[in-house]
């Protein structure tokens, strides 16, 4: 077998594979399914400080290679988190990382530090693409300056490995990316959802309760490669790629496009198992080529 084993900064994972924040619940809920401890990392939901009820249903979409959804990040808060969930997932061998969401930079800097209190969780990812409630609506993600602002704050008080995941809904993701590098970011992981919209034409009304929503599954994934290609190039951090990840193939061409690691997302919505059969399938892709180590094709597309 190839070595398998990649790293984040000083997040060490066994193999590069990850699943996305928001399609894996907190892990529990595929225990039964498949290994937890055969990937690199489980991302569990979007968690904030304070709990929140999310958007009116309908908030899911199918449609053409993908879906859109609107979920509001629904959960229960930090405190929660780390009273209910953390005791049950804290002993899963493989990297229990957290997705940490706000509305102000206090609010991700408060929350990132009550997670860093947390032994065994060894990293968060920033999900800095959520709305700006003082700043008019708009989100962090999509300017420098905001994403600035937060990945600031939370450096400040959180002290292992901090992912930041980009928005993909700006004019120049490089930007973004070497801004909140240059605040302390560890590593970027992109791409988030692409905004889109669906509408019934017979009820003459969108198909979700706020109109627009995040893009995601293969439809993305051609727009997702070419970001994280172009954000390796970028900077100097590791970058984690999504977006549209169903298949080993799909991962390896991430990987040669510069990406450390990867995250699988909705494709976990249709296959349970699909990130053990894209890990053996990187794997056999390696053997075939007579790769001794995934370090040989991270990169190779110039």
């Amino acid at each position: 077998m190839a070595r398998l084993d990649v790293k984040i900064k000083n997040l060490a994972l066994k193999n590069p594979v990850m699943t996305a924040s928001g399609t894996f619940g907190y892990g529990l809920e595929f225990a039964d399914l498949m290994p937890l401890d055969g990937i690199g990392g489980i991302i569990v939901k979007g968690t904030t400080l304070n709990p929140r009820e999310g958007n009116d249903y309908p908030r899911m979409a199918e449609t053409a290679s993908g879906m859109l959804n609107c979920v509001g990040l629904q959960n229960k808060g930090v405190d929660y988190f780390c009273k209910h969930i953390y005791p049950q997932i804290k002993d899963i061998d493989t990297n229990m990382i957290v997705n940490v969401s706000g509305s102000s930079p206090e609010d991700y800097a408060e929350c990132a530090a009550r997670i860093d209190a947390l032994e065994k969780i060894p990293a968060i990812e920033l999900n800095i693409s959520c709305p700006n409630v003082k700043d008019g609506g708009m989100v962090f993600g999509v300017t420098c300056a905001g994403a600035s602002s937060v990945v600031k704050a939370v450096r400040e008080r959180y002290h292992k490995t901090l992912i930041v995941k980009l928005s993909p809904n700006v004019t120049n993701i490089t930007e973004i990316a070497r801004a909140v590098e240059a605040e302390g970011a560890d590593s970027v992981s992109l791409i988030n959802t692409l905004m889109g919209m669906a509408i019934d034409i017979e009820k003459r009304k969108t198909l979700l309760s706020i109109n627009t929503g995040g893009l995601s599954g293969p439809a993305v994934k051609p727009v997702a490669l070419r970001m994280v290609w172009q954000v390796a190039k970028a900077v100097k951090i590791p970058v984690v790629g999504l977006g549209g990840i169903c298949s080993a193939k799909d991962a390896i061409e991430f990987l040669m496009a510069g990406a450390t690691a990867i995250e699988i997302g909705t494709a976990n919505f249709l296959d349970p198992t699909v990130s053990i059969k894209v890990r053996d399938g990187i794997n056999d892709w390696l053997d075939r080529h007579g790769c001794k180590s995934v370090q040989e094709i991270i990169g190779v597309i110039d």
